[in-house]
């Protein structure tokens, strides 16, 4: 393919004022007059941070990149992002994923690349880069942290989140000390990098992999194996080789592309939150994604991988095992073969030799650990927009369930009363938490996942039905039903569930269904009345009112679709 031509002369190639300008201003930094030859500049957009451990080793990986993009002849340019780092942002990091979004389109459209490295790691950092790379459509490659080390004590595996949340249990019904506890605070983390089982994070890049936008074996390995550096260099050359070519996300992120992402999806186990990131991001690309497609995919696509929350491994037994390409290789009967990926080949042709070392971490197609994939979409009249469930991560006897709701009307509610005493509830109960949705938390926190009264987690009870218009890490399990649409806070059915309805959850027939009379429903809503805004001004304000629903993706309303850079868009004065 011809050489096309490069954004980046309209910056440094002219002989006027302004080339001028922009020459000396980057020779300040100490960069040759060779730096300006002609060659393709390659933005690192770089979401490192310390408060997002995840993250916090990107810089490392920004300069392996660099010495590969200046070993193929071009000109990498380093510059941050907003980093979103989970645990530590309140109140959630999904609110700020489209502003991370909007912060990555507009440094790739206003700054001179040819082409853009994506460095991201931590769950919303890796959606945002590729919404904000799919809207301005210039050449682009993603590049994950990668997994943390396993988590160890003794002789036994810990993965974060997942066996936080099961640890937490265990000293909440007095069956780990204080002492215990606080031990295991310094194994679970042990190296930098994202979450080491099949979590929001891993899914992430595991999808970014799938949908070609990353080299092949990008998802798994480890944040602290030097096969990362070694990656990282492959994609600083690799860039510039795509900026000359102008493979662009545009001809990448196609339906197919999404299809195989669901489908690799279904089969890892991945997280709930991945079917809203690739909602959003198929927005920003163009591409129809109804929640109908996830679970059509669903039912065709067995579950391959064993790993935590949906298995025993962790993501550094993943990559031992072959990682992504295993997986995707397996699919392969399944999936849309001839779709195009970063490197230029064809994502049959770069799994088609993939090998596996462990059938007990990947299964062979033929032996999957479950016929169908993990997730599945719920419907009915308590979610005529659609609700998820993480199947592979819920007990099977729970699926299929009819209970009276325990409702609570707010997450400060959930936390006040869930192991007050006179709480009415069994272990048949169904758990109702409202007003945690996008609008209404606000952002639509990890707060799904209700923890089990401490009364009921003493006789032995680990898992109850939970329902909410919130999302779930990940890294969590059990019987959750999530994302609930439309919230409850715009007036969804959600609102209207008061204590002592019946629910019904039958996940064979895909539906979630409140056992109410219509005409009681009709005054139910009738008298319900919505919350004041929780914010008035600044970016809350604008997420209040542009925010979409969960089974939109949570994108903002102006955002959907793209709007390629152009060359000419580049041409003009940035002087008078």
């Amino acid at each position: 393919m011809a050489d096309v031509p490069l954004r980046s002369r309209n910056w440094f190639g002219r002989k006027d004022l302004d080339g001028f300008a922009h020459r000396s201003w980057i020779k300040a930094e100490g960069f040759s007059d060779l730096m300006f030859d002609g060659r393709p500049v390659i933005g690192i957009a770089n979401s490192w941070s310390e408060l997002t451990n995840c993250n916090a080793h990107l810089r490392t990986v920004a300069e392996a990149v660099k010495r590969g993009v200046l070993s193929a002849g071009g000109f990498p340019l380093e510059f941050p992002t907003i980093s979103l780092g989970e645990v530590l942002m309140k109140p959630t990091t999904m609110m700020f994923r489209n502003l991370m979004a909007m912060d990555v389109e507009e440094c790739i459209r206003a700054y001179p690349l040819d082409g853009v490295v994506l460095l991201s790691g931590c769950d919303k950092t890796t959606p945002a880069m590729l919404m904000g790379a799919a809207s301005a459509d210039v050449p682009a490659i993603l590049l994950t942290g990668g997994p943390m080390l396993n988590g160890v004590r003794g002789q036994e595996l810990l993965g974060s989140g997942t066996d936080t949340w099961r640890l937490w249990a265990e000293r909440r019904a007095g069956r780990l000390t204080e002492e215990e506890f606080c031990e295991l605070e310094s194994c679970m983390s042990r190296s930098a990098g994202h979450c080491m089982v099949m979590g929001t994070a891993s899914t992430m890049a595991s999808m970014g992999e799938a949908m070609g936008m990353a080299l092949p074996g990008n998802a798994a390995i480890p944040a602290a194996d030097s096969r990362r550096l070694a990656l990282a260099e492959m994609a600083g050359r690799r860039i510039i080789e795509m900026a000359r070519e102008g493979l662009k996300p545009s001809r990448i992120l196609t339906a197919e592309a999404f299809d195989n992402a669901i489908r690799a999806d279904m089969a890892i186990g991945g997280s709930t939150n991945a079917i809203i990131h690739l909602v959003a991001i198929a927005g920003r690309a163009g591409v129809p994604l109804p929640l109908t497609r996830f679970d059509e995919l669903s039912r065709s696509t067995p579950f391959l991988v064993n790993v935590k929350p949906s298995g025993k491994y962790l993501m550094e037994d993943f990559f031992y095992a072959g990682g992504l390409p295993v997986v995707l290789k397996e699919l392969l009967p399944l999936l849309h073969g001839a779709a195009p990926t970063v490197n230029g080949r064809a994502l049959a042709d770069n799994v088609r030799d993939a090998r596996g070392w462990n059938e007990d971490v990947i299964r062979p197609l033929g032996m999957p650990l479950a016929g169908e994939g993990g997730l599945a979409i719920l419907t009915g009249n308590l979610c005529p927009g659609g609700a998820v469930i993480k199947v592979s991560a819920a007990s099977p006897q729970l699926l299929t369930h009819r209970g009276r709701a325990v409702v609570f009307e707010d997450h400060a509610d959930l936390h006040r009363r869930i192991d007050d005493p006179a709480l009415a509830v069994d272990e048949t109960s169904v758990l109702v938490l409202k007003q945690v949705g996008p609008r209404g938390a606000p952002g639509m926190p990890e707060w799904g996942a209700a923890p089990v009264p401490a009364r009921l987690l003493k006789r032995g009870v680990k898992d109850m039905v939970r329902i909410s218009d919130a999302r779930m890490s990940g890294t969590s399990y059990g019987t959750v039903v999530l994302h609930v649409a439309p919230e409850s806070a715009v007036g969804g059915p959600l609102a209207l569930v008061r204590d002592g309805d019946e629910i019904e959850l039958d996940v064979p027939r895909r539906t979630l269904t409140l056992r109410v009379d219509e005409a009681e429903l009709a005054r139910r809503k009738a008298a319900w009345t919505p919350r004041a805004p929780h914010f008035t001004r600044g970016y809350g304000r604008l997420f209040l009112d542009h925010v979409l629903q969960a089974n939109e993706g949570c994108d903002f309303d102006f955002l959907r679709g793209r709007t390629p850079v152009r060359l000419e868009d580049t041409v003009g004065p940035s002087h008078t």
